[in-house]
């Protein structure tokens, strides 16, 4: 059996033909890339994120370039209710029938500070956004999610969500219990359904956050997000049917 690098992974163009993928974060960096790369590669996208305007932006991108009409579904992942996601879920159900991709890509940075000075608000944001969220948004598409013959659930975590470093708070904490949740859920569905689900590590991306992270760096040494889409293609595409429970890195 050949093995395959999802960092040099070659997607044809029609990989995610008829499938149904919700991005969170969708209006920004990585999530942007995202949902247009899927939608170039077939995908019926659901564009999920706080900021109606910039939803918007990326589904007229989306359209120009060809692509099918996504949906929007505004969220604000830090004050949103287990009704909002509830509601959410049931509204994908009913207009596209099931879902066959789900990314968890929406974050927050927080402080970089030591955990003595960290703030009880920042940590509670942080945790809520990053990984509170997404077990949320998870539980609330389950159903559409049985529903598909073959799904794939995507988080997004990070180096410091494996080994923890000085100084990234509340970041690196979530991001241990997004590998954990992940880890969890893809235990409990791999032999009762068809949805399988990983975590994929972005790495140094040219992105807002890695810039607020790393103010001195030179962001044209970094790699576009676009430029690292063959990893999260692998992963929602076909080709890694029967990959569950992994932690990929995308570069």
């Amino acid at each position: 059996m050949t093995t395959i690098d999802p960092r040099q992974y070659i997607a044809p163009a029609g990989l995610l033909e008829n499938r149904v993928i919700l991005v969170t974060g969708a209006g920004a960096g990585i999530g942007r890339a995202a949902a247009s790369t899927f939608a170039g590669h077939g995908a019926s996208v659901i564009l999920c994120g706080r900021t109606t305007a910039k939803l918007e932006q990326v589904y007229d991108e989306i359209v120009a370039a060809g692509g099918a009409r996504p949906a929007i579904a505004p969220l604000c992942l830090e004050t949103a209710t287990e009704p909002d996601y509830r509601k959410l879920g049931e509204s994908v159900l009913a207009e596209f029938g099931r879902i066959d991709g789900l990314l968890h890509n929406a974050g927050l940075l927080g402080e970089r500070t030591s955990i003595a000075n960290y703030s009880a608000t920042s940590w509670n944001r942080v945790l809520q956004v990053n990984l509170t969220a997404g077990f949320l948004l998870t539980k609330a598409l389950l159903p559409a999610l049985r529903e598909s013959p073959s799904a794939s659930v995507l988080f997004t975590s990070s180096g410091v969500g494996r080994r923890g470093r000085a100084y990234w708070g509340a970041y690196a904490v979530s991001k241990f219990g997004v590998e954990g949740l992940s880890q969890v859920l893809a235990a409990e569905l791999e032999q009762t359904s068809n949805i399988r689900v990983n975590c994929i590590n972005p790495g140094a991306t040219r992105t807002a956050m890695r810039a607020a992270a790393y103010p001195a760096e030179d962001p044209l040494a970094l790699k576009t997000p676009a430029q690292i889409m063959p990893a999260y293609l692998y992963l929602m595409g076909p080709d890694s049917e029967g990959l569950t429970g992994a932690s990929v890195d995308a570069q």
